[in-house]
């Protein structure tokens, strides 16, 4: 007797109704998946980055991090254009905005995969994939941080579901080529998703250019705006990390933070066996392995990031896609028993030994840091991080300046925040963790950090050598006081903070040709000209590094 449509080869006896409980099952998922993020919500300080640069926007200033420096702050360009489109519609605070449409577009992604799963097996399925989405704590954190992982699941998610479909190639073309605007690294997955749909439908020579015309148009057109913008080839944020650096040893730490303490490694094994046992299309197969391997190669060659699993999440994503929903059959029903036990503990109970530990240094759980650090269980608005003594003091400092100067913090023996005499007419303030900061003050003010995410001339110094993750430069407060300010001692009662040969050598410094090239790009007028420049010289420019310490840089000053 042959199986009815829809079923699998050897269905199970009470397997009867089956979309009905495919359905039922895939639902049951995305609520919960939706429960447990809510349920950690929060705004994570490196999300409030990006809705500075959406206020930015917002306000008529530009694409910008500072009014009147052309710094592109935010990785993801598609989710700072996202929440300023959506920052349009009066409503709840920017901040909510970010929460929410991150969530959302996580459990569309969620969504995506389950139905490209569903197709790719053709009938009735369980979601065991997606429980391992449901388990892991990186998974529910990263959803609601204000960062773009919630839109990097949605692209994945969608890219996966219109290639199993595989009805309408032009439009697939187009959505694989936003991967570099959502992230500049998910450029692996669209080459990959690319090869997969030409394999997959077999088009002849000129419609395959065709759909890679369609394809490269919008992110081509972008790169152009950023190089003739930013002059630049990368967002400043890469510049700031050495993202085209390597660092296996440390990277493989990165990968092993999240794989032992959820011994991951047992699931994806079930999950493997599971979809040998009920194989398909070898091409869809290969796709999500591919890329999921190019994925994670890159996150470790660089050395992995600071906030435990965020860096690798796409990566897993990615090689769950054609497990998120298996079908449940008498060969398969033991490793999806397998992988739901897993879930069940490892949600319950597995975390990393470092929970609760509150310590900004190595890998962190960054939402457990920011919660304890803050006082707010969901620190969500920008004024919530002022329960961090660091950061309301920064905030009063700003609000306590009552004329233009440029604000140091000492961390010497006096920790406390200086004023520098100027003569911009606006505050400069050289900041640390800038994030909430930067949203509760004016736009006006000027924020730079010393790790480079918002500041030209941290991007192009020199890395501290063995740096945290992430942080692992710092430009003295020097360079700021040089370019911003004049003399050498503070206005608050004629302290002196630093050695004024150290000020004098960054003046020095800060007249080399690599640095006034720097200056020039981002903080001209952009005229026709100055764009031509910026994009033609954005190769050489992204390519220049100088010391951080003031005084081995200044050789390569002119006389005067």
């Amino acid at each position: 007797m042959t199986a009815a449509a829809g079923l699998p080869a050897d269905p199970l006896p009470w397997y009867r109704r089956p979309m009905t409980w495919t359905w039922a099952a895939a639902g049951a998922v995305l609520v919960l998946y939706t429960v447990l993020a809510w349920q950690r919500r929060w705004m994570s300080d490196d999300g409030l980055l990006v809705l500075r640069t959406v206020r930015q926007i917002l306000a008529g200033n530009g694409p910008v991090f500072n009014v009147g420096e052309r710094v592109e702050a935010s990785t993801s360009p598609l989710w700072t254009w996202l929440l300023a489109g959506i920052g349009t519609i009066p409503g709840p605070p920017l901040e909510w905005i970010a929460v929410i449409t991150g969530l959302l577009c996580a459990v569309g992604g969620l969504f995506f995969g389950l139905d490209g799963a569903r197709r790719l097996y053709a009938g009735p399925v369980a979601p065991a994939g997606a429980l391992i989405v449901c388990a892991l704590p990186p998974f529910r954190d990263f959803a609601t941080s204000g960062l773009e992982t919630g839109l990097v699941l949605l692209w994945l998610g969608l890219s996966w579901w219109l290639l199993v479909r595989g009805k309408t190639p032009v439009a697939t073309a187009i959505v694989l080529g936003l991967g570099p605007l959502v992230r500049p690294d998910l450029a692996l997955f669209s080459m990959v998703g690319f090869v997969a749909l030409v394999l997959l439908l077999r088009p002849r020579w000129l419609a395959a250019l065709g759909w890679l015309g369609a394809g490269i148009a919008i992110p081509v057109a972008y790169q152009v705006f950023r190089m003739g913008y930013y002059g630049l080839l990368t967002p400043n944020t890469a510049l700031a990390k050495e993202a085209a650096n390597s660092d296996w040893p440390r990277g493989f730490a990165y990968l092993a933070d999240l794989i032992s303490p959820y011994v991951l490694w047992i699931p994806l094994l079930l999950l493997v066996i599971a979809a040998v046992l009920v194989r398909r299309s070898r091409i869809l197969l290969l796709t999500p392995l591919v890329a999921a391997l190019l994925l994670a190669l890159y996150v470790v060659r660089v050395g992995g990031d600071f906030m435990h699993g965020r860096m690798l999440l796409p990566a897993l994503f990615v090689l769950l896609l054609p497990v998120m929903a298996i079908p449940l059959t008498r060969k398969t029903i033991a490793f999806v028993a397998g992988v739901a036990a897993w879930s069940v503990v490892a949600g319950g109970w597995l975390r990393v030994p470092y929970e609760g530990t509150h310590q900004a240094v190595s890998v962190t759980d960054e939402r457990g840091y920011w919660a304890w650090a803050t006082g707010h269980e969901h620190p969500v608005l920008a004024t919530d991080y002022l329960g961090q003594d660091i950061i309301r003091h920064a905030v009063d400092a700003v609000q306590a300046t009552k004329q233009p100067a440029v604000l140091v913090y000492s961390y010497g023996d006096v920790k406390q925040w200086f004023r520098f005499p100027t003569t911009r007419p606006y505050v400069t303030m050289a900041a640390d963790s800038m994030g909430a900061i930067s949203n509760i003050v004016s736009l006006d003010v000027r924020i730079h950090d010393g790790y480079g995410l918002a500041s030209d001339l941290a991007a192009h110094s020199s890395s501290i050598p063995n740096g945290r993750p992430g942080h692992s430069k710092w430009l003295v407060a020097a360079w700021e006081i040089a370019e911003a300010g004049y003399g050498d001692y503070a206005t608050d009662g004629e302290i002196r903070m630093f050695q004024p040969a150290e000020i004098d050598a960054a003046r020095v410094a800060l007249r080399c040709p690599d640095v006034q090239n720097i200056l020039a790009s981002t903080r001209e007028p952009l005229t026709w000209s100055r764009f031509i420049d910026n994009f033609t010289g954005s190769w050489d420019r992204t390519e220049i590094r100088y010391p951080r310490d003031p005084w081995a840089a200044v050789s390569c000053a002119p006389a005067k």
